[in-house]
């Protein structure tokens, strides 16, 4: 069974608490704290299987969570790390945010292996509250807690052309006669029942993917027939490959089937009807014209080719005309170039990493000439940011913003070169 879709639910593993101790050894009265660090708990990472096509395998397991830190121990010991969960998933996979839909990573492309969720980072132990006022602080401090997220998964296959059409149209007999794909045709509706994918292999060429998508029927944008199912699957594709039956072998109109189609296209994603077309008018060699009739593949260029769309008659069944128009298909990727459509990142999981509920408080130290940030939130954040690395940085300021912290600094009458501090770090604010 192919499935492409899946929600399922992850969670990193808690960091550790941080432990309470005191050194008590023959001979050493005055023993100081020695209290060691929580272990970080683990990350919930995906990772790209060449060997998987399918979601089959998230029917059965629905909850994947990391392995939570360690708590620390007496003389200094630090608590072991949590283990990391590696989900295993096809190419293709877009991860989304279940609520929202907003897609968090695309496993396509470079992104072969993710960090999605961090595990919360390791307490410290009272041994690095030690002053030299407070020489034996009672205080550790707790592992960070776990972040989860419910996601849907979604597949969306790597091809370069996609194949559309109304179902019986040829489609599969096309796709079996230039590559090396074996769907099952018969002459009835829907003998397509997921998507197959293709290479087709020209002499002189780098060759290409078709993925021949299910038969689609007006509606499908909306849930009718099978298609729908799998549009998604054409969401990559640089061009559409748009099959009609041009001989009108089951009664239908092949312009009205090409508008048709297109308008289903639109409906399910506005981008795919802008993505370059070529039209085959297939089952030429079943095209009888009686005395005074139109030729139908004519009136198919008559209609089309003026805005710009390329019609190529071609017979699957023969091969007749089907080599040049898989040579036009090659020149039209050529032209688009080899980037891959990757989807860009929605949603930012660190932005719930769960101090958005808690505290802070926004003053001005008039001692010091400094703006004040502080408070539990605060803290929090700057334990799970890596200020050094660029992307830390812009989640940083993002932060700022989201929070409306900036707007309080503002508010204040903070200008361009005051301090602003916040546990110890100190910045110039700038717009």
């Amino acid at each position: 069974m192919f499935a492409d879709r899946a929600k399922i639910y992850v969670s990193s593993g808690k960091g550790g608490d941080g432990h309470v101790s005191f050194r008590r050894e023959k001979y050493v009265p005055n023993g100081g704290p020695d209290g060691g660090d929580g272990g970080h708990g683990g990350d919930v990472i995906f990772a790209v299987d060449e060997g998987l096509n399918t979601l089959i395998d998230f029917r059965h397991i629905r909850k994947y969570k990391a392995e939570d830190g360690q708590a620390g121990d007496k003389r200094n010991c630090r608590g072991k790390d949590g283990q990391d969960i590696v989900i295993k998933v096809p190419e293709g996979t877009v991860i989304k945010e279940a609520e929202t839909g907003k897609v968090i990573v695309d496993m396509s492309g470079k992104n072969k292996r993710v960090v999605l969720l961090k595990g919360g980072r390791g307490g410290n132990g009272n041994q690095h509250y030690a002053t030299s006022t407070m020489q034996a602080p009672k205080y550790a401090q707790p592992g960070q807690p776990a972040q989860e997220l419910t996601l849907l998964l979604e597949l969306k296959v790597i091809a370069d052309v996609g194949l559309v059409g109304f179902p019986n149209v040829g489609k599969s007999t096309f796709l079996s006669r230039v590559t090396n794909a074996k769907p099952k045709i018969a002459n009835y509706h829907f003998t397509t029942l997921n998507p197959n994918l293709g290479v087709v292999d020209l002499e002189g060429t780098k060759g290409f993917v078709i993925a021949d998508i299910p038969g689609l029927i007006e509606g499908a944008s909306e849930g009718v027939g099978l298609g729908h199912e799998f549009l998604r699957h054409i969401e990559r594709t640089k061009v559409i490959i748009h099959m009609v039956d041009a001989a009108g072998t089951e009664g239908r109109d092949p312009i009205a089937d090409i508008y048709a189609i297109n308008k289903e296209l639109e409906a399910y994603n506005p981008e795919l009807a802008k993505r370059p077309q070529v039209i085959a008018a297939n089952k030429i060699d079943a095209v009888y014209t009686g005395p005074g009739q139109e030729n139908p593949v004519e009136a198919i260029r008559a209609e089309f080719e003026p805005k710009g769309t390329a019609v190529f008659p071609i017979s699957a069944v023969a091969g007749e005309g089907v080599k040049e128009l898989l040579y036009h298909v090659e020149n039209m990727l050529e032209s688009i170039g080899e980037k891959p459509t990757v989807f860009e990142q929605e949603y930012f999981p660190e932005r719930k990493a769960g101090y958005s509920e808690e505290p802070y408080t926004v003053s001005y130290d008039e001692k010091a000439d400094e703006y004040v940030v502080e408070g539990p939130r605060i803290e929090k954040m700057l334990g799970y940011t890596n200020l050094e690395s660029e992307k830390g940085f812009t989640f940083f300021q993002n932060f700022l913003k989201d929070n409306g912290i900036l707007e309080q600094l503002e508010a204040l009458g903070i200008e361009e070169g005051d301090t602003v501090r916040m546990y110890g770090l100190s910045f110039d604010y700038y717009k």
